[in-house]
């Protein structure tokens, strides 16, 4: 059994991890059983750089084999905006309702360009002081007139799923993570530990 440290305190990323993993011989961990580690800082300016250093810190910090990943929303009419600032975007006590008011005014400003945008999610799992395995995955949408849905957490209700119809917010949640860029990321994770509790 392999046992995994979780790199975030996020609950609803938590949640969405451990059923992604349910069925993966782990034992998962949260940030919460090491409350003395420190967040370590975000200085990446890709989400790849950005998961890294996460994965890093607190495998050094706790020994354990850590996976910790950096997602976020990329609007390309603002210029990949909100990008890796996205759980930081106008400052970090800002709301969610407050950064979605930005994101459509930003677009209003701009009728001409396109409403594209995507989710992104890297991962890194580290062990020791070595990264040992990395994926990436993404999902492919446009930005909602206005936000729609109750379901799941952060940038969802203003995320449109164009061949769904729907943002990612009107989703069951077991739908969502079928397509989704943090489904992707970790059924790919799921995929190297099976093959890694194999080689043991």
């Amino acid at each position: 059994m392999v046992r995994l440290l979780v790199g975030t305190t996020n609950q609803g990323k938590i949640r969405e991890i451990q059923r992604l993993l349910h069925a993966t011989p782990c034992e998962l961990m949260g940030l919460d059983a090491y409350p003395q580690l420190p967040e370590p800082e975000e200085t990446g300016t890709t989400f790849e750089a950005n998961a890294r250093i996460k994965a890093l810190a607190y495998a050094a910090g706790s020994g354990q084999l850590t996976v910790a990943e950096d997602s976020g929303l990329v609007v390309d009419a603002l210029d990949g905006a909100p990008g890796v600032q996205s759980a930081r975007y106008l400052g970090p006590d800002a709301t969610y309702p407050q950064r979605f008011e930005a994101i459509l005014a930003g677009l209003a400003a701009h009728p001409e360009r396109p409403r594209t945008a995507r989710f992104v999610c890297a991962l890194a799992v580290a062990e020791g002081t070595r990264i040992v395995f990395e994926t990436r995955g993404a999902l492919e949408g446009e930005i909602a007139d206005a936000p729609r849905g109750s379901h799941g957490f952060g940038y969802d209700p203003i995320f449109l799923v164009p061949e769904l119809g729907c943002t990612t917010a009107e989703l069951a949640e077991d739908e969502k993570l079928a397509i989704a860029h943090r489904g992707q990321a970790f059924r790919m994770l799921a995929y190297w530990l099976g093959a890694r509790g194999k080689e043991r």
